[in-house]
């Protein structure tokens, strides 16, 4: 097998998925072309530089709909002949996108591959594809299907995570992510967005709130309470897969959850011939990728299995990793990774993540894997494991190693 490295990775700063977000004039095609060209110039690609262009995103519908990854080549100054390949695996789809890449690349199918994702939330809304597993009840019916935010307050109930457990790591996310921000840790991966006529218009995440604290989340109410406890009584469903559970305790809402966002991430993999060619010194090795299938009705447990999967496969213990990404789709999420691997918190998400930040859903693996290689280089640290929960019921994670 031939390795795959990366070579370089940036992201669009993440704007609040809504119309007076600073990104919602943007399509997700021209904010995916936006940042293509990004990582086109600053490695100066041309030609047929790579063999594919590897794109996720999650709701493919209308304008997110198609071969976006082709359209986004095309609406980009990358050269024609390169193809693109859009994917989906949920939450997990941008990570995904870079392990289709390294693997393609490890396997001899090419010697680089651009590979990440993109998400416009404010103006495609999460969900309006449809989804078999929620609205044929033939299948909903046969897998227990309930909404996320009751699989995480079920994730809460069965490993005994609280109200305050929850909120506590939901405001040292913000923290975090603000002490990132001015300790500058981002600058060198967070691109500036521009609109048509040049004119910046976003540089910084914009959906952070650090003024969060304990009281300011305690006085909000449950976001899935009501869709848990009255019809169609989604609670019910998911006791009925797990009825050694007297009921499950309500404990996620907006500020311990995941933000909704727009954002595009990407990063350029390839072999050493690739960075050869190009003149390009890889910054990190990608060691393993993984996936797995797990309970489609607690549904967000995945990085757990996933990542004792991978560290089989890699011939790894959870002690061989300095830095933990783990997405913080709900807090109940990364609160139970922790304490499955007793893997302390300052190794986990060091600088933040998805509570504060936000959670572009077809972008989100890719920041984060991103993310991750920036603090290895920045702390010094030689090996990083990203992964995220993914909807019904999966996980995928990635080992990188700096060279």
């Amino acid at each position: 097998m031939t390795d795959a490295y990366i070579y370089d990775a940036l992201r669009t700063p993440r704007g609040k998925g809504r119309k007076d977000g600073a990104l919602h004039e943007l399509s997700a095609l021209r904010l995916s072309a936006q940042t293509l060209n990004a990582l086109k110039e600053r490695n100066n690609l041309s030609g047929h530089a790579v063999e594919d262009v590897v794109w996720g995103n999650v709701t493919q519908v209308g304008e997110q709909g198609g071969c976006l990854a082709r359209s986004a080549v095309l609406a980009s100054d990358l050269d024609q002949s390169i193809p693109g390949l859009a994917i989906n695996r949920f939450c997990a789809s941008g990570l995904e996108a870079v392990n289709l890449a390294a693997n393609q690349v490890r396997g001899g199918a090419g010697n680089g591959y651009i590979a990440g994702g993109v998400e416009m939330m404010g103006r495609v809304p999460m969900s309006s594809d449809g989804a078999a597993i929620a609205v044929d009840p033939s299948l909903a019916m046969e897998t227990y299907f309930v909404p996320q935010g009751i699989s995480a307050d079920l994730i809460a109930t069965q490993y005994g995570f609280s109200r305050d457990d929850a909120d506590a790591f939901a405001v040292e996310s913000q923290r975090r992510a603000k002490s990132a921000w001015e300790d500058q840790r981002f600058d060198k991966s967070v691109m500036t967005v521009q609109d048509q006529n040049g004119l910046t218009i976003l540089d910084r995440d914009e959906y952070m709130r650090p003024e969060t604290n304990m009281q300011s989340l305690g006085a909000l109410k449950p976001s899935f309470k009501d869709m848990g406890e009255t019809m169609p009584g989604f609670d019910k469903v998911a006791l009925m897969r797990y009825p050694h559970l007297q009921r499950i305790d309500h404990i996620h809402h907006a500020g311990n959850s995941s933000g909704i966002v727009d954002g595009a991430a990407a990063l350029l993999i390839g072999n050493k011939a690739f960075g050869q060619e190009h003149g390009l010194t890889p910054r990190a090795r990608i060691r393993a990728t993984a996936k797995i299938g797990t309970d489609p009705t607690i549904m967000l447990t995945g990085p757990v299995p996933v990542t004792e999967k991978i560290l089989k496969d890699a011939g790894m213990n959870i002690g061989d990793i300095d830095l933990f990404e783990v997405n913080e789709a709900f807090a109940a999420v990364v609160l139970r990774f922790m304490q499955a691997f007793d893997v302390d918190h300052d190794k986990v998400n060091v600088n933040g993540g998805s509570i504060a930040m936000g959670h572009p859903l077809g972008a989100t693996g890719a920041i984060i894997l991103g993310t991750l290689l920036d603090e290895l280089e920045r702390s010094g640290k030689s090996t990083g494991l990203a992964t995220l929960c993914i909807a019904s019921g999966m996980g995928a994670a990635t080992i990188i190693e700096r060279v």
